[in-house]
């Protein structure tokens, strides 16, 4: 079971790159496991990693494994140790996402698929140094009552409830950033209100659930 979703986490790993969400060796991905996680190593090609390279990380910092974990373990601990529902993380800096955030601009309610992320709007976090104690404190304010939200001068970080969600809503938020983009190079839009992105939440509760 943990060498499949080891690769799993490869496979998705590379899909983010091969997706354009990510560039090179940035970004990092990981999965709940009892005690703590599995993440990506620290500063290795996706391309040419193997399920030894994955890192077992527990939510106190020890790790186990052939290669250090990605510097930015510490908020993918903070989120599955504060998001019970949180089973897979995404980081990634896409580049619609990452130009947003290097203006400090979170994504408003230009259009009513940003609810895909929980709420009326998507957060950017307050800018702190990458690895620190400090960021994951900002993102997990980001994060309050949502599923995702940008860094300020940084980029993105999503959770989801397995790892093909995870990469959707990625995916998901980054077109909408490049919508965003282009709208604000327009002018500023009409926001929806907040009511009727409360009847789009409700709606979303229920969107693609067959009967």
């Amino acid at each position: 079971m943990t060498k499949a979703l080891r690769r799993q986490l490869i496979d998705t790993a590379q899909a983010m790159n091969t997706s354009g969400l990510n560039q090179g060796t940035s970004g990092n991905l990981s999965v709940r496991l009892e005690g703590g996680m599995l993440i990506t190593p620290s500063g290795m090609d996706y391309g040419t990693i193997g399920e030894d390279d994955i890192v077992w990380v527990g939510h106190d910092g020890t790790w186990k494994g052939r290669r250090k974990p990605s510097s930015e373990w510490r908020f993918h601990a903070a989120i599955y140790q504060n998001r019970v529902a949180a089973q897979a993380v995404l980081h990634a800096h896409p580049l619609h996402c990452s130009a947003l955030a290097c203006l400090g601009k979170g994504i408003p309610a230009f259009h009513y698929m940003v609810a895909v992320a929980g709420g009326s709007n998507i957060r950017c976090a307050a800018y702190a140094t990458f690895g620190t104690a400090e960021l994951s404190e900002n993102l997990i304010a980001a994060l309050e009552n949502r599923k995702a939200c940008l860094l300020a001068h940084h980029g993105l970080t999503c959770f989801e409830t397995d790892l093909p969600r995870v990469l959707a809503l990625a995916l998901e938020i980054e077109h909408l950033a490049a919508i965003y983009s282009c709208v604000l190079a327009m002018g500023e839009p009409e926001l929806l209100s907040d009511a009727e992105m409360a009847t789009v939440l409700k709606k979303f509760s229920s969107y693609g659930v067959q009967d």
